[in-house]
């Protein structure tokens, strides 16, 4: 029993601390296993009956999906990416193909006539891959399906020798322009450079249509052996290369008048290196068109209508054309030009324009991309809707006189008839009336001119003026039916019946329409560009501008006048200034248009008036005359100035401080029988807005400044004092 108690207080000690250690186990046990609990019910609560579970298993099948789908349209968007890429790429190669092919085609003609059929040859299976791309050349491939073989290889080298003058014809015939590629083909292959003058002759309007029948008619001698199955591919390639057309121009000028010239001349006075292309759907380059209605009248060359030559008032002899071919480079040679230049596309249509783009689609589905572009479009001859509802017969005996074409058509019409007659009192109406009744005497034609007003140009001249210039008119052999309102015309008989709406009937072989112009504005819906409901046009703010890098110029342009507020001209002047001003803006000056454009009309040689501002008949006028001496005619005047465009002397003038005649001055006239030579005054609100100068002549730039100044005066015949009309 001791031993027992003895081992008990030995062992009691170790049993406590291990007592002690089992207790703080159990302890920490308890400890860890309470906090278990905490955790368990968070873990029930997520895998619950509330179905938390099941949402997170749908959020990431809707994420994989996304995914997915997001793969599968990359991946298809890469593909299509990839294989247009391809396509291009072959397309590119194919073209470089068929012009490596074209040069050796043109440098061994002469030494290996074989040679250039096994070019041929290769080259003839990528044609029909680029046929139906949408580049230029392979548009006309398939209209000339069956040329001779020769042709082809002439026609390319008749491209290569004429590339650097690639213009318009100006004169040259058919015949002509047939017989000098023989030269640059045969002898002068290898340097294109020096050929401008057979060039000149060679590129007509339309280069395919004079280009391959003169290959047709002098190449199978040279090359008899050419298989001709071969050459047909490589024809319809080289035609298209005659028609390539740049598919970027820095300048686009849309339209082939005065105002695109104008606005070609100042972009590239003011960047040397420009590269302008002008696209216009006239054949012709651009020329001039007052003298259609005037000087081209009155010249005694038979062959006036092919030359387009004229002798002015003065007696010098100019073209109506302002630069030659020469002046020009070719379409094809415009990306590739060093020191840039101007090339005109002539026979192409713009149909439509992608202002956001900047690129615009021509009417063979050419696209041409730009960054500046200016549409100069001119406006269209109305018609008088009583005409266009009498049928296919009347029209085509009636004449709407504005191309070179029109000049063409009716100089030879009124060789063969008997009586024209001429519909309309403006300016173009009254010229053409003064021009064609001087053949009245000649060749026996009868000259009528009827209109609604009472007199000629009786919206613009007084009545008094308008009274006194119908006389002339008349005195120059033309017969007028004043206060004439067309209500019907027939055919019958082979003669064109005119029945006015008071009952008078006139009897006529054929009707010149001379009622206005129509702006052409049919780009604006393509466009979105906005037309003026009031005068039509594009409208414009002061800098000719219609959007950042659009400007609008010519007949077309409505524009601001920051001295006579919104207004529309269609005079040869304004083209001239307001193409000048836009082709300075579209070179960064930003300048306002502030130049008082003038315009004028002569009736012959001997009577000829000069105007600018607003002149209108229903304003108030007051007019100042004097008599006439034998310097106060337009024929005077342009000896005078050495141009028979007067406005090239004109528009360049400023007048500073003008001294007045010293001369005493008569009574203002209104009413006398006699108008030899004055100055007529337009008030609007008693300030002078627009000056008729009345057989005066270079004093424009003293009108522009009464003008410009704005002032009231209160006695005008001492303004007229500072035309010196009372001076002999």
């Amino acid at each position: 029993m001791l031993k027992c108690r003895t081992v008990w207080k030995k062992l009691a000690p170790l049993a406590r601390s291990s007592s002690t250690v089992c207790r703080q186990n159990v302890r920490r046990a308890g400890l860890n296993n309470g906090r278990i609990p905490a955790c368990v019910p968070a873990a029930h609560m997520s895998t619950g009956p509330a179905g938390g579970g099941r949402e997170t298993q749908l959020y990431i099948l809707l994420v994989g999906a996304a995914c997915a789908g997001g793969g599968l349209y990359a991946y298809r968007t890469v593909t299509g990416d990839q294989k247009r890429y391809q396509q291009r790429i072959d397309e590119i190669a194919a073209r470089q193909n068929k012009t490596a092919a074209g040069e050796p085609a043109t440098l061994v003609q002469s030494e290996a006539p074989a040679v250039e059929a096994i070019e041929t040859e290769t080259v003839a299976e990528p044609a029909p891959e680029a046929a139906p791309s949408p580049e230029p050349e392979a548009a006309p491939s398939s209209e000339e399906p069956s040329p001779p073989a020769p042709d082809a290889e002439v026609a390319a080298s008749t491209e290569t020798t004429e590339t650097p003058p690639d213009e318009p014809v100006l004169e040259a015939s058919p015949e002509e322009a047939a017989e000098p590629p023989a030269a640059p083909v045969v002898e002068e292959e290898p340097s294109p450079a020096p050929e401008p003058s057979p060039a000149e002759l060679t590129e007509p309007p339309a280069p395919v249509a004079e280009s391959e029948p003169t290959a047709a008619a002098e190449s199978p001698a040279a090359e008899p052996t050419e298989p001709q199955p071969e050459v047909v591919a490589e024809s319809g390639d080289s035609s298209p290369a005659i028609l390539k057309v740049p598919s970027h121009a820095p300048y686009l000028l849309i339209g082939g008048g005065t105002a695109s010239f104008a606005a070609a001349r100042s972009i590239r006075a003011r960047d040397p290196g420009a590269k302008v292309l002008i696209v216009t759907d006239e054949p012709d380059p651009p020329y001039m068109r007052p003298p259609l209605s005037k000087e081209l009248w009155f010249s005694d060359d038979p062959s006036v209508t092919e030359t387009l030559r004229f002798k002015q008032w003065n007696g010098k002899e100019r073209s109506i054309y302002f630069q030659p071919p020469s002046f020009y480079i070719s379409a094809e040679e415009l990306d590739s030009a060093e020191n840039g230049g101007v090339a005109v596309l002539s026979g192409k249509k713009v149909v439509h324009m992608d202002v956001r783009g900047n690129k615009v689609k021509l009417d063979d589905d050419t696209e041409i991309s730009y960054d500046k572009c200016l549409i100069a479009t001119g406006g269209v001859p109305r018609n008088l809707q009583v005409i266009e509802r009498a049928g296919e017969e009347v029209m085509k005996r009636t004449t709407l006189f504005r191309k070179i074409e029109d000049f063409k058509s009716l100089d030879k019409v009124s060789r063969n008839i008997k009586s024209i007659t001429i519909v309309g009192g403006g300016f173009l109406g009254s010229e053409l009336a003064c021009a064609l009744g001087r053949r009245s005497t000649e060749s026996g034609l009868e000259v009528i001119q009827m209109f609604p007003e009472k007199g000629n140009m009786g919206k613009v001249l007084p009545e008094y003026l308008s009274n006194w210039t119908t006389e002339k008119v008349k005195r120059e052999g033309v017969k007028i039916i004043s206060e004439a309102l067309v209500k019907a015309v027939v055919c019958k008989d082979d003669k064109l019946e005119i029945q006015l709406k008071d009952g008078r009937l006139v009897k006529t072989d054929h009707i010149v329409a001379a009622v206005g112009l129509e702006p052409n504005v049919d780009l604006a819906k393509s466009a979105g560009l906005e037309v003026d409901s009031d005068f039509g046009g594009f409208r414009v703010n002061a800098e000719l501008q219609a959007r950042s890098n659009i400007w609008v110029a010519g007949d077309a342009a409505c524009f601001y006048d920051i001295r006579l507020g919104r207004r529309r001209v269609e005079h040869h002047d304004h083209a001239v200034v307001s193409g000048r001003l836009a082709g300075e803006n579209m070179t960064g000056a930003s300048k306002p248009y502030w130049h008082q454009s003038m315009f004028w009309s002569d009736l012959g040689p001997d009577v000829g008036y000069e105007a600018i501002g607003i002149v209108d008949s229903s304003l108030p006028t007051v007019g100042v005359f004097a008599k006439a001496t034998a310097k106060d005619t337009p024929k005077a005047a342009t000896e005078q100035s050495g141009t028979g465009i007067r406005s090239e002397s004109e528009t360049e003038d400023t007048a500073t401080s003008p001294v007045a005649s010293s001369s005493p001055a008569p009574a203002m006239v209104q009413h006398q029988d006699e108008y030899g030579k004055g100055v007529i005054f337009y008030l609007r609100d008693k300030v002078v807005v627009g000056i008729i100068l009345w057989n005066v002549f270079n004093r424009m730039p003293i009108a522009r400044k009464i003008i410009k100044d704005g002032e009231e005066h209160a006695d005008l015949n001492e303004v007229a004092k500072l035309f010196n009309i009372h001076d002999d």
